[in-house]
């Protein structure tokens, strides 16, 4: 999958995107944020567990096309994350891999990551489809708030304490979700318009 090049001109100059990503990703979704968060000159930083790697390489789910991260979420300090304006956590199982940990005494680190992410709120957190899994061991972090997802979580957030808006996509402040994959085009724009705005603006 080729790097789309942030543009010189948009709405996004400046601003970083981070991008989480593990095996079995939808590869139309991922090439798609890439490119519409570059046209508007915003940079995109794929992030993911890397293990103690330098890189590791994941394959899409339709058509197996890898993509090679080396991005390390787990040394994203409070600095690191500063840095970035929105947090995307896309469809397809990379929020159910993210969210494995060995150790069932501690969180894994996407879902710390995102425990810390939430506390910040100039920093747009973005959920499509299945996505909101990886929330599944944070769930005080969704309570109360408006969301939509895939039609198989319906009852996962609920159970979370989520209120579901029967919608393609819901903005509830920092927090946009997406119902499938099929909207991420809408997903990307709700964070767009988002960054885009003077509450939210750097």
């Amino acid at each position: 999958m080729a790097e789309a090049i942030p543009t010189r001109s948009g709405r996004l100059v400046g601003r970083r995107v981070g991008l989480l990503m593990e095996s079995d990703f939808v590869e139309d979704e991922i090439s798609y944020y890439r490119r519409r968060f570059a046209e508007e000159g915003a940079e995109v930083v794929l992030l993911t567990r890397l293990w103690g790697q330098q890189s590791l390489t994941f394959t899409g789910h339709e058509t197996r096309a890898p993509i090679t991260v080396s991005g390390d979420l787990e040394s994203l300090d409070y600095g690191e994350l500063t840095r970035l304006s929105a947090l995307v956590v896309p469809s397809g199982m990379v929020s159910d891999r993210l969210r494995y940990t060995d150790d069932l005494a501690v969180p894994a680190p996407a879902v710390d990551l995102l425990r810390r992410a939430f506390r910040m709120p100039n920093l747009v957190k973005a959920f499509s489809c299945h996505g909101l899994l990886l929330l599944s061991a944070a769930s005080d972090l969704l309570r109360g708030r408006s969301v939509t997802c895939h039609n198989n979580l319906v009852g996962d957030v609920r159970n979370m304490g989520a209120d579901y808006t029967d919608q393609d996509v819901v903005v509830d402040g920092d927090l946009v979700t997406g119902r499938t994959v099929e909207e991420c085009h809408l997903l990307a724009r709700a964070v767009i318009d988002l960054l885009d705005a003077p509450a939210v603006a750097a």
